[in-house]
């Protein structure tokens, strides 16, 4: 069965590099990397070389390369998210009980993760983000001088919209040049035309499945500040593995085929932006001409062109999802990690959408694989959808 794939900000499908990458490492070289025999040093080196390739698509080597920079390799970026938040409220015991801020918009890994630090004790306050970007007035008034964390999103997964990590982070340093900034840049990694690197957050979150690679594999991005000063502690402990800051054996096939997933997409970035812009441009003109019930959700200032939320007329997301699925069609309803949970997006209803709205809300985003093919696809397939569906709720 042929099918159009739009759902890449799920997951995306492994890229040959990364998949060739795995397949050599996994036939080749089953050593612990922590071992200190040859096939161990082996193992090591297949690690760091994939540690260098992602610091060269973050564009360290541009924005102060490597050590004592520092990329610790995770299993996932909720994993990541959570070093970054745990880690650094609980480095220093003066931070005990300091202020939080988040967005409400923010990934569950980075939400969940506030409320536990909340029920531990410290302050935590979320930012409205209408219309996908954050509130900066409210933000202003949130922020103190016992504000000792921020954590803002770079790219929303839902709606595409693109934070300003340099004025969040300016204001929060303004007030406490001390508070350590957090960016997941999970949806954004790979997904932008700035390194990464660039974007002035302390840590940085991302995610090895959503840029081609494996999943199972994240990474979290160290600044050199946070390092010398002691800022962060890790979460899990153990053997002490990735400079004491993760412990657990590394997933050496998985963390080799990130590192060539990262390469790849790194030397084709230019390529993909372009595309994503073209594709983006053919499925809003078809929406215009042939579906004008449907909205499509533009978020306010900057935004991705490769994540679009769409509103159906007067039709549950679920619903379509599942007419879609039957004409090989893929979309989502949002973010993966809380579809099977039953509630409203937290996210599109912090956007300014009604809980109805949310409920006929399915978003689609585009993969390096895509084509004018797969558009056309989805718009005939949601134009039989509306007609079929509509005709059945009346």
């Amino acid at each position: 069965m042929n099918f159009s794939y739009l759902d890449n900000s799920a997951t995306t499908p492994v890229c040959p590099a990364a998949y060739e990458k795995m397949k050599t490492v996994l036939e080749g070289t089953f050593g612990n990397p922590s071992s200190l025999h040859l096939m161990g040093m082996e193992a090591e080196k297949i690690v760091n070389d994939a540690r260098e390739k992602l610091f060269n698509a973050f564009g360290a080597k541009k924005y102060g390369k490597t050590k004592p920079q520092m990329l610790i390799f995770t299993a996932s970026g909720t994993e990541a998210n959570n070093l970054a938040l745990i880690g650094a409220a609980t480095a220093k015991e003066r931070r005990r009980g300091g202020k939080i801020i988040v967005g409400e918009t923010e990934h569950p890994s980075v939400i969940e993760t506030a409320k536990y630090l909340s029920a531990i004790g410290f302050k935590v306050a979320f930012i409205p983000c209408p219309r996908g970007v954050w509130d900066m007035e409210k933000y202003r008034a949130e922020l103190s001088s016992d504000t000792i964390l921020v954590s803002a999103m770079l790219v929303n997964n839902e709606t595409g919209a693109v934070n300003d990590i340099a004025s969040i982070a300016s204001l929060a340093k303004a007030k406490n040049p001390d508070v350590l900034i957090h960016c997941d840049a999970v949806q954004g990694f790979l997904k932008i035309p700035e390194p990464l690197a660039s974007v002035p957050a302390d840590l940085i979150s991302v995610s090895s499945h959503k840029i081609g690679g494996p999943k199972g594999v994240g990474a979290l991005f160290i600044r050199e500040k946070v390092i010398t000063t002691k800022s962060l502690v890790p979460v899990i402990h153990g053997g002490g593995q990735e400079s004491g800051m993760r412990s657990g054996t590394e997933n050496t096939a998985g963390i080799a085929g990130f590192g060539a997933a990262a390469e790849f997409e790194y030397k084709n970035l230019s390529a993909s932006l372009v595309r994503f812009k073209e594709l983006r441009a053919l499925l809003e003109q078809l929406i215009s001409k042939e579906l004008p019930d449907v909205r499509v959700n533009t978020p306010v200032g900057k935004y991705v062109p490769h994540i679009i939320s769409l509103t159906l007329p007067d039709i549950r997301s679920e619903t379509m999802l599942h007419f879609l699925s039957r004409k090989g069609v893929f979309v989502s309803s949002g973010s993966a990690c809380a579809s099977n949970t039953g509630h409203k997006s937290h996210v599109l209803l912090s956007y300014g959408m009604t809980e109805k709205e949310v409920d006929s809300t399915i978003r689609v985003s585009l993969g390096v694989q895509n084509t004018e093919e797969d558009i056309h696809n989805l718009v005939n397939a949601l134009a039989q959808g509306i007609s079929s569906l509509s005709r059945k709720t009346k």
